[in-house]
């Protein structure tokens, strides 16, 4: 039985509530509240990890860590262009899910049983007033507006001229799918400074996520945009200068000069988190939850099966959900290993991410997650450390590549044809 199926919820002992008000709720109705709570730290490391997650009290296997929702969020600019239509402010989907499966399968044929299973409330959906953004609830509407909306709100009239839509074709031309980022993960940042009642103190918010020095700044902005980054970058920054003007803050002023642009960038680089949600695979996953014959299940599966197969035909099996990206406070401060005890999932089907532990955490051991997927992190370790390198400025140090230190310094493609020539 793997992580998603079985698993047990602990609150933090010191719960702070979510970005939305409320506390943290259950993510699925197979879980169990413990009577214990977990119980974790932030340290500041001596070496260059910067901080790092540690375990307070023993944490068993397949336990929620924590719940958080993001300092920041944005949706993916080519998946919101291609109609993947999701809340503005937390990516819930808008779609239900027959509408979902049309669109992906294009085959308006399918007729889903449990129709109750679907989460998309259209009756809940609320657009801005004056721009009409929709977002999937009054709660995200007003978080929204309060956090960084009245300060992005293009209003009414010609949208297509508007600086914000502007930056958005630019950005579209420079990353093409498959996307890792977005510009408007920035835009949003300096947004939240312009409308914080304490300025300097949001500041100092988002200058805590990085501990880089300017050179490694310059080269994960590098890696960020491509071989053309210093054209790029003064565009961007150009574009970025006439949604978010200098002067309407001193503290926003720091952040578009030269230096403090591409900080940012090399932040954004380092510490977002994607994040994916889809009306059809949440709805797949409350039809696991009935509990139904075994029959009507068989019958369900071959559904599902049959619409993948189609999505992939259609798609080619690549972007099937709602994308975006984030940043959040607490996930920050953990790092990475080959060998991971945690993992993050988001079970809600918006943008609060839960960090699960995937096998037993000891008092005192270090949490990690792997900032690498299932695929690469099954590569060898010259192909692992090559990718960390490039892609996070730092030389991984975890148990798994100290014991094979020893082993070739190949890369994964390189073993490949090696076999390939052997045979």
């Amino acid at each position: 039985m793997d992580v998603d199926t079985e698993i047990q919820v602990h609150n933090e002992q010191a719960s702070t509530s979510c970005a939305s008000g409320q506390a943290s709720a259950s993510t699925s109705s197979e879980m169990k509240i413990p009577q214990a709570p977990v119980q974790f730290e932030v340290r500041q490391t001596d070496t260059s990890k910067g901080r790092c997650l540690v375990a307070v009290t023993a944490i068993p296997a397949k336990t929620v860590i924590f719940e958080e929702e993001p300092f920041v969020f944005s949706q993916f600019a080519w998946n919101k262009h291609c109609g993947y239509s999701a809340c503005d402010h937390c990516l819930r989907p808008l779609e239900i899910v027959e509408a979902n499966i049309s669109r992906l399968t294009r085959n308006n044929n399918f007729m889903l049983p449990y129709p109750e299973s679907c989460q998309t409330k259209k009756n809940q959906h609320e657009p801005c007033p004056d721009c009409l953004i929709t977002y999937c609830s009054e709660s995200c509407l007003k978080t929204a507006y309060q956090e960084y909306h009245k300060t992005l709100c293009p209003g009414y009239g010609d949208t297509k001229h508007d600086p914000m839509s502007v930056l958005e074709n630019a950005w579209r031309k420079i990353h093409y799918p498959p996307e890792t980022t977005t510009i408007f993960l920035l835009v949003r940042l300096l947004a939240r400074i312009i409308q914080a009642p304490d300025k300097q103190e949001m500041v100092q918010k988002i200058l805590n996520f990085s501990h880089k020095s300017v050179n490694e700044h310059e080269k994960l902005s590098h890696k960020f945009l491509g071989d053309q980054f210093k054209d790029q970058l003064i565009e961007l920054r150009s574009m970025v200068s006439r949604v978010i003007y200098p002067d309407q803050s001193p503290e926003v002023h720091q952040f578009l000069t030269s230096e403090g642009f591409q900080s940012l960038i090399a932040l954004i680089g380092t510490n977002a988190q994607g994040v994916a949600t889809s009306a059809f695979s949440a709805w797949r996953r409350n039809v696991e939850t009935l509990r139904l014959r075994k029959k009507d299940q068989e019958e369900v599966d071959e559904l599902v099966e049959e619409i993948y197969e189609d999505m992939e035909r259609c798609t080619g099996g690549e972007f099937l959900d709602n994308e975006g990206v984030g940043l959040y406070v607490k996930q920050s401060s953990v790092n990475h290993s080959c060998d991971p005890n945690a993992i993050v999932k988001f079970w809600n089907n918006n943008f609060r991410l839960s960090l699960v532990s995937k096998k037993n955490i000891e008092p005192g051991e270090e949490i990690c997650i792997s900032y690498l997927d299932e695929c690469e992190l099954h590569r060898s370790r010259h192909s692992r450390q090559k990718y960390l390198k490039e892609n996070y400025l730092f030389t991984c140090l975890c148990p798994k590549c100290i014991s094979e230190g020893d082993d070739p310094d190949v890369t994964s493609e390189e073993e490949a044809s090696e076999d390939e020539n052997d045979e």
